[in-house]
């Protein structure tokens, strides 16, 4: 047994379901799948057994948009801790990170930070329901892993099967929120009419904006008529989708501006930092609310985020990774095309799923984290491009790819 699966052995033990994140949790690859790493250094791992794998998977979770170990954001960092990272008194990062963030938005004047994106939606919630002074919520998209959230399910264990994560358990869930939240589809507006029409105590709308699939902007444009015309607080959970397609939150491609958006996973480049913004109409009504914790007042999440913004402006990150997300794209049909494979790779950006008509996603992720595993490669069906990634280093993955996808072709 190597290290891996020796300490793997061993967390889950001591950790309940053996770690602290569901998509970090190796038995949902390969029976080899590496649990630990040891550093990571651009878009390569080194696992605890000193093996190097080249992350075509999901790099950090989508936190890591310009590359593990960055040495300028890392730099900056080292600088911070070393002046101290808390005390009895507020940092000043958290002011120019707000300052940075409404200027961007300029529909947005005022913010409030978090660590998670659960914590973030958590509080988004709150002040959507202090404004709209009515309870209930919409949802359409992942959202984390809070009972407001959850609650969707006690409804039909189903309900929450098309936002992302099929099959979420709600055990521990106050039966008492049922009917306390209710989901709509995404790109289905009779879907979103439907549950309006039905629930009139529809108080706020938490939505993705895009994951893998583009966005209607019909479909946008009329539940953002709709939720300002009933004073219903329209939340934009961008925790996933900003900064890959814009210098900001995807809606600005749009142009279609939430009440509240989110924003998180690489706004701090593997820091934790999330961020809250809004108008300052909603987000004043919460003033006398308590929202409130210690670690939200961290000096590192912000400082790491004013660099990671500084870079992505620089270097224009969300133009890198367009392109990289079209190269992947048309490398990827063509290997389909040559095979005869029936499917397609979807997704905007740098964010990209894959789909094959003949086997079920969960059993084509671990088909291709197993074999490409045999080749030192970290992959899935869904692939989180970054900027330490390079065409020179995508066709060294696809080379790898078109062996793995003609011996599955053999077995369709």
């Amino acid at each position: 047994m190597n290290q891996n699966k020796s300490l793997w052995k061993k967390a889950k033990k001591t950790i309940l379901r053996g770690n602290s994140l569901f998509s970090k949790n190796p038995e949902n690859y390969s029976k080899d799948w590496p649990a630990y790493f040891d550093r990571a250094k651009g878009c390569y791992i080194w696992s605890i057994d000193k093996k190097k794998y080249t992350d075509f998977s999901y790099m950090g979770i989508g936190t890591n948009i310009l590359g593990y170990s960055n040495s300028k954001i890392d730099n900056h960092v080292k600088k911070i801790i070393s002046k101290g990272t808390m005390s009895t008194l507020n940092c000043v990062e958290e002011v120019s990170l707000s300052e940075k963030l409404i200027k961007m938005h300029k529909w947005s004047s005022m913010c409030k930070f978090a660590r998670t994106g659960a914590e973030a939606s958590a509080i988004a919630i709150r002040i959507g329901r202090i404004y709209s002074k009515k309870n209930k919520i919409a949802v359409c998209g992942y959202h984390g892993w809070h009972d407001w959230y959850l609650s969707v399910n006690l409804n039909g264990k189903k309900k929450l099967d098309t936002h992302l994560i099929k099959d979420l358990n709600i055990d521990g869930v106050d039966k008492n929120l049922k009917n306390s939240s209710v989901a709509f589809k995404h790109n289905d507006l009779d879907s979103f009419k439907k549950i309006v029409r039905k629930n009139k105590d529809i108080g706020v709308v938490i939505m993705e904006v895009e994951r893998f699939e583009e966005v209607n902007k019909d479909f946008l444009k009329y539940i953002r008529d709709y939720t300002k015309k009933n004073k219903i607080t329209l939340i934009f959970d961008e925790c996933t989708s900003g900064f890959r397609q814009t210098y900001g939150g995807l809606h600005l491609k749009y142009k279609i501006n939430p009440d509240i958006c989110i924003l998180g996973k690489a706004l701090g480049n593997g820091y934790p930092i999330n961020a809250v913004i809004g108008t300052k109409q909603v987000m004043n009504k919460a003033a006398n609310s308590f929202i409130s914790s210690t670690f939200w007042s961290d000096r590192i999440g912000p400082a790491a985020a004013l660099k990671t913004l500084e870079i992505m402006k620089k270097e224009r990150s969300w133009v890198r990774l367009k392109s990289l997300g079209m190269f992947f794209k048309n490398k990827f049909r063509s290997i389909l095309y040559k095979h005869n494979i029936i499917g397609d790779v979807i997704g905007n950006g740098s964010l990209l799923q894959f789909k094959l008509s003949k086997i079920d996603d969960v059993d084509l992720k671990k088909y291709l984290a197993s074999e490409m595993l045999k080749k030192n490669i970290l992959a899935s069906n869904v692939i989180y491009l970054s900027t330490a990634h390079s065409e020179k280093l995508l066709d060294k993955y696809f080379y790898q790819l078109d062996k793995v996808l003609f011996k599955l072709s053999k077995k369709m």
